[in-house]
């Protein structure tokens, strides 16, 4: 591997500041994956059991 320098010109014998540097270009080009719909479908499953707990109470209370 080749000898690396750190931001401050320091000596990184195992290039892990470019590596990481790479990872994290890397994951900023790639935009969101699968993980950001998971809270996107909590949100709507939590909203409508919501609505449905509203509606069930309301029908209740008119009953």
């Amino acid at each position: 591997m080749a000898n690396t320098q750190g931001p401050q010109g320091n000596y990184d014998p195992a290039g892990s500041t470019q590596m990481f540097r790479a990872f994290v270009d890397e994951a900023s080009q790639s935009g969101p994956q699968q993980a950001s719909s998971g809270p996107r479908v909590g949100l709507i499953v939590g909203v409508v059991v919501a609505v449905v707990i509203v509606v069930g109470v309301a029908w209740l209370a008119f009953k």
